[in-house]
């Protein structure tokens, strides 16, 4: 079967390897549609694992059923969760499952950026969702995503009434502007680099778009009755997102850090301007649990989260490296899907 390889993020070589044989309990997919995911341009924390297949946003056909994967069938219209937890241990029972450390060591074999992907049976079991016929496969690779999405929301509390600022208007930043208009927030502003990405920003949902270049916080306060925002969500990796991310949070607020800064990046946080009398929760999301996937899946099949309109660029998988520059070059594109089977 055909693969796609990643080197580094400019050298993404088509290659063959041999279709996944399956064993008990698992499944092979023939993946129609897999997005490209910001975190698969984080060059840093893969170019020394290369060469590697990424891909974890996918969505397919079974093709084969291995012995004991019962309530599948050859034609069934899947997606997927590269990684999974176990539900049994003391972060999973304390609700953490995306810190567990079985959901660290699972995934597809190989990537999405392939033609066939075998899901071992422990992702089949605790991690494969039926779509239905009316989700499209492209829709459909938006429910990881929109997963991790729904579970920083989650976590962070975000909530009717109030104000949210997100910094970096990429896919990430794109789908927490929809799920908090969907929520009922008060007031939403957006920050990006790109100025098309500001225009979606405000076609998405968000009341105030603000390029980062001229972005400080008392701008905030003038079209906020006076105030910074009460939650702040980080989807951009420069120093200054999260500078500007702590210095924008309102007394009793939540900065939420979604993005991944720089290789070795520390953060100088003003302790006594931020912290000290003013009650301020900074906090991490990372992944989704399978339950945040599946009410993802319910939010795109039921048409209350519409991601069919992010989708910028579609790409056959010998063009796998456009769809990578684009994606790494954070500029006009939005979400960018790779049709594995063109």
């Amino acid at each position: 079967m055909r693969v796609a390889v990643y080197y580094s993020n400019s050298d993404i070589r088509l290659e063959e390897k041999p279709k996944p044989e399956i064993g008990e309990g698992e499944l092979l997919v023939k993946v129609e549609a897999s997005g490209i995911c910001g975190t698969d341009c984080l060059e840093w924390y893969r170019i020394h694992r290369v060469p590697l297949v990424l891909g974890h946003e996918i969505a397919g056909t079974v093709a084969e059923v291995g012995k004991g994967a019962r309530g599948y069938r050859v034609g069934d219209r899947v997606s997927a969760s590269h990684h999974v937890p176990c539900g049994q241990c003391r972060f999973c029972r304390d609700g953490h499952e995306t810190v567990c450390d079985t959901l660290r060591k699972t995934n597809f074999d190989p990537g999405g950026f392939s033609e066939f992907v075998r899901i071992p049976k422990i992702n089949v079991d605790k991690g494969t969702y039926r779509i239905p016929m009316d989700v499209s496969f492209e829709d459909a690779t938006f429910i990881e995503p929109l997963a991790c999405v729904l579970r920083g929301q989650r976590l962070a509390n975000l909530r009717k009434g109030k104000s949210v600022l997100v910094i970096g208007s990429g896919i990430s930043g794109l789908l927490h502007i929809k799920l908090a208009r969907a929520g009922g927030v008060k007031r939403i502003f957006a920050t990006d680099i790109s100025d098309p990405r500001l225009t979606a920003a405000k076609k998405f949902g968000a009341d105030h778009a603000i390029s980062a270049k001229d972005y400080t916080p008392e701008m905030l306060r003038g079209l906020n009755d006076g105030y910074l925002a009460d939650f702040v969500i980080i989807c951009a990796g420069a120093k200054s997102a999260f500078e500007n991310g702590l210095r924008s949070v309102e007394r009793g607020g939540t900065v939420l850090i979604f993005a991944a800064a720089g290789k070795d990046e520390l953060l100088p946080v003003p302790t006594n301007d931020i912290f000290w009398r003013n009650e301020v929760t900074i906090m991490s999301s990372y992944a989704g649990s399978p339950e945040d996937h599946r009410e993802a899946l319910a939010k795109i099949a039921s048409h209350k989260i519409n991601v069919y309109d992010m989708i910028t660029h579609r790409f056959g998988l010998g063009e796998t490296g456009k769809g990578f520059k684009l994606v790494s070059e954070a500029r006009d594109s939005i979400k960018v899907i790779i049709e594995p089977q063109k």
